[in-house]
Parts: C-alpha cells; sequence; structure tokens
C-alpha cells in the first residue's frame, strides 16, 4: 500500500474555572480564531503529556488533565493550498494551575481568554474547528472517562533508533 493514509493526531483541553472556560485566540489563514489550547502530538510523548505541553504552550497555564471527554475525527480543507487534511483529536479535561505571565505564547496565538458558554455559542462562525464547542458541550453534558483508558506503550516514549 504505497499512499498510505494517516490522519494528524491532535490533543485539546477543556479548562473550567469559575464557570468560564480557558479558550485562545489565534491567526489562521482564515482571519482570527477561537480554540481550545490545543496541538499537535509530537514525537516521543503521551496524548497525556502532549496536552499539558500544548497548554502551556498556548495560554501559559499549567495544566492537569483529570479525564478523556472525547475522541473526534474530522476533515478540514486548507483555504490557502487546498490540502484535504484529516485531523484525529483528543479532548481532555483538566484542571488549571499557576500563570506563568513572563512566557511568550505560541506562535500565531494572540492570547488566552476565559469565555463562558454562552459567549462561546454566540460566536460559533470563528471556532477553528467544529470541535471547540463539541467538546464543551460533551464536557457540560458530564462526559468523561478516567484517564487509564488512554495508553501509551513505553516504545513511544523511547528515542527514535
Amino acid at each position: 500500500m504505497p499512499n498510505r493514509w494517516k490522519p494528524n493526531v491532535t490533543v485539546a483541553a477543556i479548562v473550567e474555572r469559575e464557570g468560564r472556560f480557558l479558550f485562545v485566540e489565534e491567526n489562521t489563514a482564515d482571519g482570527l480564531r477561537l480554540n481550545n489550547p490545543a496541538g499537535h502530538l509530537d514525537p516521543g510523548e503521551s496524548p497525556v503529556d502532549a496536552c499539558v505541553r500544548e497548554v502551556l504552550e498556548e495560554t501559559a497555564y499549567d495544566f492537569e488533565p483529570t479525564a478523556l471527554v472525547g475522541v473526534y475525527l474530522n476533515r478540514f480543507r486548507r483555504t490557502r493550498t487546498g490540502d484535504d487534511i484529516t485531523y484525529l483529536r483528543i479532548t481532555f479535561a483538566g484542571s488549571v494551575g499557576a500563570h506563568h505571565a513572563w512566557r511568550a505564547l505560541d506562535d500565531g496565538i494572540v492570547r488566552a481568554v476565559w469565555l463562558t458558554p454562552d459567549e462561546l455559542r454566540s460566536c460559533r462562525a470563528r471556532h477553528r474547528s467544529p470541535f471547540v464547542l463539541l467538546s464543551l458541550e460533551d464536557y457540560l453534558g458530564g462526559r468523561r472517562m478516567p484517564l487509564d483508558v488512554v495508553h501509551t506503550d513505553a516504545s513511544v516514549l523511547q528515542p527514535p533508533r
């Protein structure tokens, strides 16, 4: 099979504090968009570790995952290039820790912002992905699975040979 299809694996976080949820505003080819703190799984890391890293890089907040909210699959066509891309997104919920205001945010991230569910619902056209709202609704509906349903074999954590 010469051209095996492989989706891009990403992680995302649902972070709640006092009825508000942590999102990022980021510059994209389609303009300023709202997203969960999210990003790609890097070689040599577990999905849980990737989510902790991405939240810190995009928001400057420490994050401790406590549950799996869901696994989501979508297809996206890039506006500029027309590339057809499929994303497999693993979304975790957890608690927020210290804020490191001195940290620079990832390239493209304009700011971290705390929104209520209604504020997020009111701006659907600005969502980066259909899963920004869907994963929040799943969380609000009580969807949580224990973290031990996400397995990472030790071989993943070894340096490449």
